[in-house]
């Protein structure tokens, strides 16, 4: 049995229409036309409705005469349909039979033979949070630290999410402000946020974490992100859930696009970039920080030096210590001469960020 995919789908929508219209017109076309021929502009339609059996040879006329699209259909559809009922049962008595599985993985005691906790490494991350997310009832909490997730990563998140969303599930995603400049996350949260979902970013640094339904949680080893640990134990999962909750509440809203945001946004990287020079941080790991590629961290710190009209990044400290700036100064704040943030108007102009 012959079977036709999206391929011959898409060829029969586009070619196969139209030469299909053309051959009706005609009324049938010779088998010696050039437009069929071997290299013909219109074989490939040919090919692919004479299989679909939409075209019928007369050898007697040498032609080829059009054939009524419903018999062809049923011979197409109908065992698509077939395969399609098949799949359902089965992918439906798979669901049932990990049903056990997963009842008896819940209620066996585990807390004596490895705790709450389980390691996870590499690919097994991937297929561990499909699963969790696939089975998520309620509620998806995530943090996202940094825009560095290629295309193709944030498609599948897109398609496992959106499905969750679909079922009535709740997401709320944190990023960093500098997720804002990433084309390919734009594009993510619009698909999500178009169902349901809410985003939104921060300045401050903050490491990865997934929590779901508040009984799970995924957060980065020790080692580094090619390990992962998985939390069940109830108390750490509050912990995390009001760590969430308390940057979730300083958070601001990805869609929105407001000047006045915008500049408080670009206003707060710009202290941060500041807290970083005073702390003394390397440039990877201030970048690291900041959510941005070390070089357009150095761009920042450029900024700065232009900024303060100084050479150096000691020149940048002497200057920020004579105005009593420490990067703590809210938007809109001005430093005190005693380091203490307070009183009405511009610390420095936020558009360096822009």
């Amino acid at each position: 049995m012959s079977t036709y995919g999206p391929e011959q789908r898409a060829l029969l929508e586009s070619e196969g229409l139209a030469f299909f219209e053309r051959v009706l017109e005609e009324d049938g076309i010779a088998v010696d036309d050039e437009r069929i021929a071997e290299g013909g502009p219109d074989r490939a339609a040919l090919e692919l409705l004479s299989r679909l059996g939409l075209l019928l040879l007369d050898p007697d006329a040498d032609r080829w005469l059009p054939e009524d699209p419903a018999r062809a259909q049923s011979r197409v559809v109908s065992p698509l349909a077939s395969e399609s009922a098949r799949l359902l049962q089965e992918s439906g008595d798979w669901a049932e039979a990990f049903t056990g599985v997963t009842t008896a993985w819940r209620r066996a005691p585990r807390s004596d033979a490895r705790g709450p906790f389980t390691y996870l490494r590499d690919e097994a991350i991937g297929t561990f949070l499909a699963g969790l997310v696939a089975e998520v009832e309620t509620e998806i909490l995530t943090a996202q630290p940094q825009a560095g997730r290629d295309a193709q990563t944030l498609a599948a998140a897109a398609l496992r999410d959106v499905a969750a969303l679909e079922r009535g599930v709740k997401i709320r995603t944190l990023y960093q402000h500098s997720a804002r400049r990433s084309s390919v996350t734009h594009k993510y949260v619009a698909d999500v946020t178009a169902r349901g979902a809410e985003v939104r970013t921060l300045d401050e640094f903050f490491n990865r974490m997934i929590i779901v339904d508040r009984r799970v949680a995924l957060i980065p080893g020790a080692e580094d992100l090619r390990v992962a640990v998985a939390v069940r134990e109830p108390s750490i999962i509050a912990y995390l859930v009001d760590v969430f909750e308390r940057a979730w509440e300083r958070g601001r809203p990805f869609g929105d696009r407001e000047t006045s945001m915008l500049k408080d946004i670009a206003a707060e990287q710009r202290a941060m970039t500041i807290r970083m020079l005073i702390e003394g941080h390397a440039d990877p790991v201030s970048a690291k920080r900041l959510g941005v590629s070390p070089r357009t961290y150095a761009g920042y710190v450029a900024d700065l030096k232009a900024e303060f009209g100084v050479q150096t990044r000691f020149q940048i400290g002497y200057a920020m210590g004579r105005l009593g700036i420490t990067g703590s100064e809210r938007p809109g704040e001005e430093p005190s001469p005693d380091g203490v943030p307070g009183g009405a108007g511009g610390a420095g102009s936020p558009s360096t960020e822009d």
